[in-house]
């Protein structure tokens, strides 16, 4: 019947004229009830409701599906490509726009860095594939017109359960990097993490937040280092420390190294070989001696170097890299306040296993005690919701809003924000859950 409903509106635009909108509509829904009136599905009951919701209201009444007609015309360019950020319809539209915009500054290695994996990008591309194995079970007869996206978090109420994963050297895809990150989160009250090698500081992105980022440590494998790096991010208000567990074996960023073959640049100004050079350019260790440093990742850290360090932080310590539930009922032993599922958005490893394929081992392993959020392959809001049921207190998403800081800057971040925003809320009252409480494993099912 919308079908109907579109068809008829136009044949009235026809006979009638665009200027006279009223009279139009009033035609439009007196051949409308004439046509249910001649139905033999309907009753006499059921024909007098629809009528009165035609009279109500009529300039909205079974007229949502397509008021995206009304609307401006989302255009692209001559290459299929978007041209700003309110013209995006998904988050996938921004990739290819990311791309061009890093092959028009002759940076194909930056664009190899964003996209690549390890080995053959098995376990990039099964983060995302694996959210397909569930399906999500709908509820119907169920007023869930207002719904409570928000979730609370060691105390901290977030707008909106998606919050902003820790990506390394954002000065590759925007000149302020994690700042301009912030500027935009901050209009959506969603969290971020920053990253220690980022090139924006943690002082200056807590000052775009508008409230304390949380901070992504690697620890390096010198411990004044590892010291000064919590010191600076808890003297800026900092109310988590995240530390990254998961790059300790070394990597084959393939992806990278291929696209580095076409970028005909002198890389050697910013990537001079040495510790020292290497974050040279990174805020956070701005006056902080370096010198004896040697791995940025603490390559050797055991449990006994969680001890130790939630010996000297203050406030909250999660590990991120956690993917079995052994290592969860580990962190607990050590103190640990909460958990990040994640493979480094396949970057850390070629194990082909997924961070949604081992949540709910995770999440049963730490039985509820502290909070465990997941990231890696996030692309829609039906897979914030399918992580949510699974037992995630929260989501984060890579790859995507980078997509829309390289882009269209701030206004290609908070456009991806808004739009797996508006797929979460979608979703949510299709399953009839009016708050992120209500988001439970019964609202999912293996496919």
């Amino acid at each position: 019947m919308p079908g109907l409903m579109r068809n008829t509106t136009m044949l009235t635009t026809d006979a009638i004229g665009a200027s006279d909108v009223p009279h139009r509509t009033m035609i439009a829904r007196r051949q409308l009830l004439r046509f249910f009136a001649g139905s033999p599905l309907l009753t006499a009951g059921s024909l007098g409701t629809i009528a009165s919701l035609l009279t109500a209201n009529p300039q909205q009444a079974l007229a949502q599906s397509y008021d995206v007609l009304r609307g401006s015309r989302r255009t692209l360019g001559s290459d299929g490509i978007i041209t700003s950020a309110a013209d995006a319809l998904d988050v996938f539209e921004f990739e290819p726009a990311a791309k061009k915009a890093a092959f028009s500054q002759e940076a194909p290695a930056h664009w190899g860095y964003l996209q690549s994996g390890v080995d053959g990008d098995v376990t990039r591309d099964a983060n995302h594939t694996a959210y397909a194995k569930y399906n999500i079970r709908v509820r119907r007869l169920i007023d869930a017109r207002k719904v409570d996206t928000s979730v609370k978090i060691f105390g901290e109420t977030w707008a909106s359960p998606i919050f902003l994963c820790p990506v390394s050297s954002l000065g590759a895809y925007d000149p302020e990097a994690g700042v301009t990150v912030a500027r935009a989160t901050a209009k959506r009250d969603h969290q971020m993490i920053l990253s220690t090698v980022d090139n924006a500081s943690i002082v200056d992105v807590n000052k775009a937040h508008g409230r304390p980022a949380w901070f992504m440590l690697y620890p390096t494998d010198d411990w004044n280092v590892t010291k000064a790096l919590v010191q600076r991010a808890e003297g800026a208000g900092s109310p988590a420390v995240v530390l990254t567990v998961d790059r300790q074996g070394g990597r084959n960023t393939e992806t990278l190294f291929r696209e580095r073959r076409l970028d005909q640049r002198d890389c050697t100004g910013c990537h001079t070989p040495g510790f020292t050079n290497e974050v040279s350019r990174k805020a956070n260790f701005a006056d902080i001696d370096v010198s004896k440093v040697t791995n940025l990742y603490g390559t050797g850290m055991t449990w006994e170097f969680v001890d130790r360090l939630r010996s000297i932080v203050k406030g909250k310590l999660v590990l991120k890299g956690i993917m079995t539930g052994e290592d969860a009922k580990e962190a607990l032993r050590h103190g640990v306040d909460g958990l990040i599922v994640s493979n480094h958005g396949g970057r850390a490893e070629e194990s082909g296993q997924a961070t949604i394929g081992v949540l709910t081992e995770v999440v049963d392993g730490v039985g509820g005690r502290i909070p465990v959020l997941i990231d890696g392959g996030v692309r829609r809001g039906t897979e914030v919701l399918k992580a949510l049921a699974l037992g995630a207190t929260a989501v984060g998403i890579g790859r995507p809003y980078v997509w829309g800081l390289a882009s269209f800057g701030e206004a290609g971040v908070d456009r991806v924000l808004q739009i797996l925003d508006d797929e979460f809320i979608t979703i949510m009252r299709q399953v009839g859950a009016v708050n992120t409480s209500q988001i439970t494993r019964n609202c999912v099912t293996s496919a």
